[in-house]
């Protein structure tokens, strides 16, 4: 996806720094675009035009996409679910409030992501944040969360940490 896009905007790009976008995008072909596109931005004001992985890397960390692509406001929940509520379980419309986010923006745009990596659980109760979360924000994980948060997640820092 990156790739053709690349050659459709006439993008100047490594190889390697469209991996990283790709990666970083999370899967969304939408978000792969919007990512390229503000790389390629940025590359233009900081740069000589051209996408390399430096240019890539520095505009990602501007933005605030992290190594597994989670934005601030993927961040935001799960630091909110994990910190203010104990990991959960919490509903969505009192996350919609301490965000200040619509609770269908949440459903349809930030939670998405995160069920795939296996960092966020819905639970008939309310969302609740997995051991992959914690780790991931580098708390402390809480001993009656133990290694079940991932038992059957994709996450790779799942996969990862029980390997």
């Amino acid at each position: 996806i990156v790739d053709r896009s690349a050659r459709l905007l006439a993008v100047d790009a490594e190889d390697l720094a469209l991996d990283l976008i790709s990666t970083r995008s999370g899967g969304p072909p939408r978000v792969a675009n919007r990512l390229l596109r503000r790389v390629r931005d940025y590359s233009q004001v900081r740069g000589d035009g051209a996408v390399t992985v430096r240019m890539t890397e520095e505009a990602l960390e501007l933005l605030k996409v992290d190594e597994i692509g989670l934005g601030d406001s993927d961040r935001r929940l799960l630091s909110l679910i994990c910190q203010q509520f104990q990991g959960g379980p919490v509903g969505l419309s009192t996350l919609g409030a301490a965000l200040s986010e619509e609770p269908q923006t949440i459903e349809e745009v930030i939670e998405p992501y995160l069920l795939q990596l296996g960092m966020l659980k819905r639970t008939p109760r309310g969302r609740m944040a997995t051991e992959g979360a914690y780790r991931h924000l580098g708390l402390e994980v809480p001993v009656g969360l133990g290694g079940r948060a991932c038992r059957g997640g994709r996450s790779p820092l799942c996969r990862r940490e029980l390997s």
